[in-house]
């Protein structure tokens, strides 16, 4: 899922999955992602890879092209014939032009040359962030989706009513999907203060929220973190 900021003007924290052989290299990539707020998960062959891209738990791909068995760029081809819309890193030590069109043709989103600087990385994963944010139009956290466009929620095939701030609330909760997100966040992103006013208007209206979408027996998605802030997840 996709979010923008941290909620205090910080930089977007992804869940990116480096798939690269090279354990040295993949620890190397992880660390410089884990420094910039990220959470990192690595792989070291592409079908373990493509099994966990297809789970939707993943904001960023970043990938190796020259991988053992399946290589990156035929990993990434058979995720956009999938219909997978998740961005994709190409790194390579491949540094021809020709090289860079053919990692693009086959669906990345960029192409960063091999050896890199941390900060050059740090750059290209914040610019494909931003720029999944502006294209998101549909929000899905297990059964649970919205459409941003039409302003419509959901949950399987059952359709959720919901006031425009409960729609606002659910949707920063849904772009932050797994991680807390904290009580002054929400004053701030749904309500736009940016000082806490003392009042109860967030446990009201996520109570509101928790109500409408996950009655009984629906297996609960949002969670209350005491001390800390609420979190949607998937079940499990």
């Amino acid at each position: 899922m996709t979010r923008a900021t941290d909620g205090h003007g910080g930089a977007r924290r992804m869940r990116i999955l480096v798939v690269e052989d090279d354990a040295r290299t993949a620890r190397h990539i992880a660390g410089c992602l884990e420094r910039e707020g990220h959470d990192a998960t690595t792989a070291e062959d592409a079908r373990r890879a493509l099994e966990l891209a297809r789970s939707g738990r993943f904001d960023l791909l970043i990938v190796d092209r020259l991988l053992p068995g399946l290589d990156g760029l035929s990993m990434v081809s058979r995720l956009r014939r999938a219909g997978s819309p998740v961005p994709v890193l190409f790194l390579s030590a491949l540094d021809g032009l020709e090289d860079r069109v053919e990692g693009l043709r086959a669906g990345g989103d960029d192409y960063l040359v091999k050896p890199f600087a941390a900060s050059e990385l740090a750059a290209r994963v914040a610019a494909l962030g931003r720029r999944a944010d502006l294209s998101a139009t549909r929000l899905c956290v297990a059964d649970l989706e919205i459409d941003l466009v039409a302003r419509r929620a959901r949950r399987g095939e059952r359709p959720i009513a919901l006031q425009p701030r409960e729609f606002r609330l659910l949707e920063v909760l849904m772009r932050n999907a797994g991680q807390v997100v904290t009580r002054d966040m929400l004053l701030h992103e749904v309500w736009n203060f940016h000082f806490d006013p003392r009042t109860t208007v967030v446990e009201t209206h996520v109570s509101r929220l928790r109500a409408k979408i996950e009655p009984p027996p629906e297996p609960p998605l949002l969670h209350t973190e005491r001390g800390a802030g609420y979190r949607l997840r998937a079940p499990g």
